[in-house]
């Protein structure tokens, strides 16, 4: 789906540069910086500051961030940290191109692995920066990109500790579609928002679209985007029915992968897994189980 444009789609409980002023906040996520970027560099200093270079529509720029580590817990009343970014590359903060004396280094990253990695730092503090790059904004069931819509996007995150967790579990009915549902959590808690649009676009900054690509499908082959959907209160929980949706086919394929933005600043995540198949009835039980162990009123075992 296009970014912006996200779409929420049936789970089977119902069967582009970022415009920042310099130095201020944008909402909460693994923190996007632009799209169709190239040449990418990130140097960290002892200042908790990170210095991104790339270049992307024709331009070089240098990109300062700081102000933020890790995620907060949702909260109604609440806003999830962010990052202030300056675009000028240090003018806006320090009134001079301070990204020409910056004099940060990328220390040798030992932390853990990270899906769609870019660049990753172990700053002097101890704690992790990363930057990340994925196609978030293709389009639903399948559609073939186009323009702007199919460009990588470049995420900026800053850590300590695990990282946010994606579990997924896979379910087939027989004759029927796949399905998969799950929770998203970070820290022990659920990762959700509050507020959503009619289509499913989060309107707070707590919440989170995960986005499912599916592979050998009739989509046709390789990877492709099948939908996006919303993770739930309070458990980060989840669900979602591979079905046809209105003229495009079942997104049924071999093998599916979903990626998720991290809460805050943490890092994206991704799972990946084979499709079930055909499953025992005491496999088809045990699913079902998992499934109801969610306590999500949103999922059912239908």
């Amino acid at each position: 789906m296009r970014a912006g444009l996200v779409r929420r789609g049936l789970s089977f409980c119902v069967v582009a540069a970022v415009a920042v002023a310099v130095g201020a906040p944008v909402a909460g996520a693994s923190q996007s910086l632009d799209s169709g970027a190239t040449g990418i560099s990130l140097s960290v200093n002892s200042k908790g500051e990170a210095l991104i270079t790339y270049t992307a529509h024709g331009k070089v720029k240098h990109v300062l961030a700081w102000g933020a580590v890790n995620a907060s817990p949702p909260s109604a009343s609440g806003k999830q940290v962010a990052f202030s970014l300056d675009y000028a590359g240090g003018y806006g903060k320090y009134h001079k191109m301070y990204w020409k004396t910056f004099g940060g280094s990328c220390g040798h990253y030992d932390g853990p692995a990270l899906a769609w990695e870019v660049a990753a730092c172990k700053a002097p503090d101890g704690s992790y920066w990363a930057l990340q790059s994925w196609q978030r904004g293709l389009p639903d069931y399948g559609v073939a990109a186009s323009g702007r819509s199919d460009e990588m996007e470049l995420h900026l995150s800053h850590w300590t500790g695990a990282l946010p967790v994606l579990t997924v579990k896979t379910d087939h009915v027989p004759g029927g579609d796949d399905k998969l549902f799950g929770a998203f959590t970070y820290s022990g808690g659920g990762v959700y928002g509050f507020k959503a649009s009619g289509s499913g676009v989060p309107l707070d900054t707590f919440g989170r679209n995960l986005y499912l690509d599916t592979f050998g499908s009739a989509y046709g082959s390789g990877w492709k985007r099948e939908n996006s959907f919303l993770s739930h209160s309070p458990g980060g929980t989840f669900c979602y029915s591979l079905t046809r949706h209105g003229s495009h086919p079942s997104g049924t394929g071999t093998k599916y992968r979903i990626t998720v933005e991290g809460p805050g600043v943490t890092p994206d995540v991704e799972w990946a897994g084979t499709a079930s198949g055909k499953l025992s009835a005491s496999a088809h039980a045990a699913v079902l189980s998992a499934l109801k162990a969610l306590h999500d009123s949103q999922c059912t075992s239908g």
